[in-house]
């Protein structure tokens, strides 16, 4: 007898939450947009009688239509239809394409017709917001709003290309070539296809960060720097464009980024180096590129450890007198394991 009631009560628990369910779709369905989150919004903007098919999108945007169809975006799947739409990012294109279909060729009519769809020519915020929609649930992008990037009016596409149909470089001007990116290449790989697997970026690192951040490419070209023009590596190693909480947008804490790739440098030592420590690797070296052996900021090694260790002629109990250090060359001719020794406090072998 006590399997029926069991039975009974689960059904009704059951339909309880269908009703409630329900409820809350109607409650949502009759809300206004200005309540919503963007998300919810945007989806809402684009079924009912605004929506049109793709088809009709194509019939006017056939390079765009055949671009998008290669991306991940195109082959998300929602049951058994496509997730993303033309009308998820754009908004709904009815009144775009009714406009557009009775303006009959006149420039004037379709020069209104444009403005009827949200076509990326917004606000940064506006453009960004876009993105956004789907694009939250990610680290990778958690920050963005509060990036510099976003601060400085720099939005999703400005640097990625949904659909890679006019992002033609103007060759006019000539491009800027260091000599080290000819000594050592790595094999590059058509336009197209590193677009779809590079984050559908416009143009390839670093020459799509240089055309903002030009001193950094000045200083890539310095005769000491890391392999990033020669395509070894890239901005996005040690960078998130997209904002974090470290210093220079940098994926983790200064010294955690440098000793990612530098493991031997990485330490805990029993003695460790306060300039490392404290005013991390940038306090000695420059990450960018320099003029002077090991990307240090200064050229003479000992000017750079004078810098700090401006006293050590004149303090008790230091071997070195007022004239010592020209016979005794580089401080790191004794004091070896300058980033941190096991055995002696001195950093000495």
């Amino acid at each position: 007898m006590k399997l029926p009631r069991l039975s009974i009560c689960c059904s009704i628990l059951v339909s309880a939450v269908f009703l409630i369910a329900g409820a809350r779709v109607a409650v949502t369905q009759k809300l206004p947009e200005s309540t919503m989150g963007p998300s919810v919004a945007l989806k809402m903007s684009v079924g009912g009688s605004d929506a049109v098919s793709d088809e009709s999108c194509r019939s006017c945007h056939k390079a765009e239509f055949t671009e998008f169809g290669k991306t991940s975006h195109a082959h998300m799947q929602s049951g058994n239809k496509a997730a993303i739409t033309c009308e998820t990012c754009h908004g709904s294109g009815k009144a775009h394409s009714d406009a557009e279909e009775a303006a009959h060729g006149d420039d004037k009519k379709t020069a209104v017709a444009d403005k009827l769809i949200f076509s990326f020519h917004g606000t940064a915020k506006e453009n960004a917001d876009r993105c956004l929609t789907c694009h939250i649930s990610s680290k990778q992008q958690a920050m963005f709003g509060h990036s510099e990037h976003a601060a400085e009016g720099v939005s999703c596409n400005s640097c990625h290309a949904t659909h890679l149909v006019n992002e033609i470089k103007d060759q006019s001007k000539g491009t800027l070539n260091t000599a080290q990116a000819h000594f050592f290449q790595v094999p590059q790989l058509a336009d197209e296809t590193r677009w779809l697997h590079e984050s559908l970026l416009k143009a390839q690192q670093p020459n799509l960060c240089y055309t903002c951040h030009g001193t950094v490419q000045a200083q890539f070209a310095l005769p000491a720097h890391h392999r990033v023009p020669e395509g070894v590596m890239k901005c996005t190693d040690c960078h998130n464009p997209h904002g974090t909480a470290n210093q220079a947008n940098l994926l983790q804490p200064v010294t955690e980024t440098c000793t990612h790739c530098h493991v031997e440098k990485r330490g805990p030592f029993v003695y460790e180096h306060p300039a490392a420590t404290v005013e991390t690797c940038v306090a000695c070296h420059n990450p960018h590129g320099t003029t002077n052996r090991m990307l240090l900021v200064r050229r003479e090694g000992r000017q750079l450890c004078l810098q700090c260790h401006t006293g050590i002629h004149t303090e008790a109990a230091v071997p070195h007198s007022r004239f010592s250090f020209q016979t005794s060359g580089e401080c790191v001719r004794c004091h070896v394991t300058i980033h941190g020794s096991d055995f002696d406090v001195n950093f000495l072998r």
